[in-house]
């Protein structure tokens, strides 16, 4: 006989999931109408939202551990580019079925995640339907220090943290469109399933990035996301690109370079930072052991232009789209 919504509740989420994730500031969590929350003296709330719906923004083969990691870490990855600590999430499932295997592994990497990163989850709902998964995770930053899209300005220098496009290579190899060896295989498929939110970053990038954002659908798209908000235009060196050795030895240079660009869900920040921050920077990220690049300046105008070897590129390059 199927478990109710209220026994599924409280056997994969209330008990498991809130064990060990206790927070001060939670007054009331799941167990109620709604949850209470105490957000610190003299912070800001900061509140995001994502949908992952199975066969467009998973593959149905997922495991469910790493399904509910990824989950809640492009959510995360979301309040570091605001510059906000995390503290709380609610979880919205939908479920074809109440299957107890899957719903133990998927509550497992939940609360890996959770304990990870000190945050709990406080509330949500279920219901049937087609594989659904529907997160909002809360932080807070401390008042008028969040960060944003719409202030980068002309000579600030554009950076981006860690490496980008091993995720999107992650999922061509996932989907059998692409071969590797079996350690560059492994990597590049951890890093579309278990994505690294840059929390440590954004705090450091407080006070001195001028805009970020989260690279989830691609450099391309993102960077035009801030070149838009901020009434600019960018001139990227792709040469400058962060490109891991499993990505280059796997696709090779001029693909790898491609890939970086267009492909999606590296969940990095990119972000801006005045001439005059570039020291303080420097101390951050490295204080915060948190690798980064500089790829290009902001300038006057608009638009994203694109160069390689200091010759512009004739044909600019597109990125991800969900629809």
């Amino acid at each position: 006989m199927p478990i109710s919504e209220f026994e599924l509740i409280e056997r994969f989420f209330r008990q498991g999931c809130q064990r060990g994730n206790q927070r001060k500031d939670v007054l009331m969590g799941i167990g109620d109408d709604a949850a209470i929350l105490r957000v610190p003296a003299n912070n800001q709330l900061v509140v995001t939202t994502d949908t992952l719906v199975e066969g467009i923004h998973f593959l149905p083969s997922i495991d469910p551990e790493m399904l509910a990691y990824k989950s809640v870490a492009v959510n995360l990855s979301d309040l570091a580019a605001m510059g906000a600590d995390p503290a709380w999430l609610t979880l919205a499932l939908t479920l074809p079925r109440s299957d107890e295997t899957w719903l133990s592994r998927f509550a497992a990497g939940l609360n890996q995640i959770c304990e990870y990163y000190g945050i709990a989850l406080v509330g949500g709902d279920t219901t049937r339907g087609p594989l659904t998964i529907t997160l909002t995770a809360l932080g807070h930053v401390p008042s008028d220090q969040s960060l944003s899209r719409s202030g980068a300005k002309p000579g600030d220098w554009i950076f981006v943290t860690g490496h980008l496009g091993d995720s999107a290579a992650g999922l061509k190899l996932l989907k059998g469109e692409l071969q590797a060896s079996d350690d560059h295989r492994e990597f590049l498929v951890t890093r579309h399933l278990r994505p690294t939110p840059r929390i440590l970053a954004g705090r450091s990038l407080r006070g001195i990035a001028s805009a970020c954002l989260d690279l989830s659908d691609g450099l391309a798209g993102d960077l035009e996301h801030i070149v838009t908000a901020s009434g600019v235009g960018a001139h990227v060196e792709i040469d400058k690109l962060p490109l891991s050795k499993a990505l280059l030895e796997t696709l090779g240079d001029e693909e790898a370079r491609q890939l970086a660009i267009r492909g999606g869900e590296d969940y990095e920040l990119l972000f801006t930072v005045p001439e005059a921050q570039k020291g303080a920077l420097m101390t951050a990220l490295g204080e915060a052991g948190v690798s980064h690049s500089c790829i290009g300046q902001i300038r006057a105008g608009s638009g994203i232009h694109y160069y390689r070897e200091g010759e512009p590129l004739q044909q600019a390059p597109q990125s991800f789209r969900h629809f």
